[in-house]
């Protein structure tokens, strides 16, 4: 499993990758997990859970309300006590076990999103799931035992949001994308412009890595790059 540590000792774990990133992070006595997969991997997710020897995961923050990051959620909640944190926009799809739908951003994401989109986000459904946490522009988590914040970082989906760790690591959900080595934009999005403005917002942080839901972890460097070369003059 990959692990980044901070310089203040937070230990952030990928606990599934694939079809989607799982990342867990503890301070020691509480711990969270961001995103939860597709359905058909609980069962290595539980696993790989219960290899921790852990009974309770206090806090499960989801990036958006698409069924490959939420469609364990609800099962994490119930098995594991989990409070759920979500973006305001998104809470109600959350609720209802839908997904957000977003357009293609290049030529073979276009083709999917234009014949096929519609009737992939109707199959796509998954087990509902209440949420207790809203969050809207900022939801600072210090108060619950991490140096974290949880920040709105629209473009993906409506109601994206990433987690600041530390001031260092960012966990950004689709927000970027890990699997393409020029580029870290999403094959899909529902705002391309918001997108852009997004990572500028992450850019304002001090982090200096950024951790998507697809592919490998991107440095400040190459984010800034994409951005330069992208943001709206």
């Amino acid at each position: 499993m990959n692990t980044w540590k901070t310089k203040s000792g937070y230990v952030i774990t990928k606990l599934l990758s694939g079809r989607s990133n799982v990342f867990f992070l503890s301070n020691g006595n509480k711990s969270i997990i961001i995103d939860t997969s597709i359905k058909m991997l609980w069962r290595v997710l539980d696993k790989k859970i219960r290899s921790k020897k852990i009974r309770k995961i206090d806090y499960l923050i989801l990036t958006h309300a698409h069924f490959d990051h939420v469609a364990n959620a609800n099962r994490l909640k119930r098995d594991y006590s989990s409070l759920v944190f979500i973006q305001n926009m998104e809470a109600e799809y959350l609720k209802k076990g839908k997904n957000v739908e977003v357009k293609g951003t290049i030529l073979f994401s276009k083709i999917i999103s234009t014949f096929l989109g519609g009737k992939i986000i109707k199959y796509m459904k998954y087990e509902p799931c209440e949420y207790d946490y809203i969050v809207e522009n900022k939801f600072d988590i210090s108060d619950y035992g991490f140096n974290a914040y949880i920040i709105h970082t629209p473009g993906h989906t409506k109601g994206s949001m990433s987690l600041i760790v530390d001031d260092e690591v960012a966990i950004v959900g689709d927000t970027m994308f890990g699997v393409f080595k020029s580029s870290v934009f999403p094959p899909f999005a529902e705002n391309r412009e918001e997108i852009i403005k997004s990572w500028g917002k992450l850019l304002e942080t001090n982090c200096l890595i950024f951790l998507p839901s697809h592919g490998k972890e991107k440095t400040r460097e190459q984010v800034e790059i994409d951005y330069n070369k992208r943001k709206i003059k």
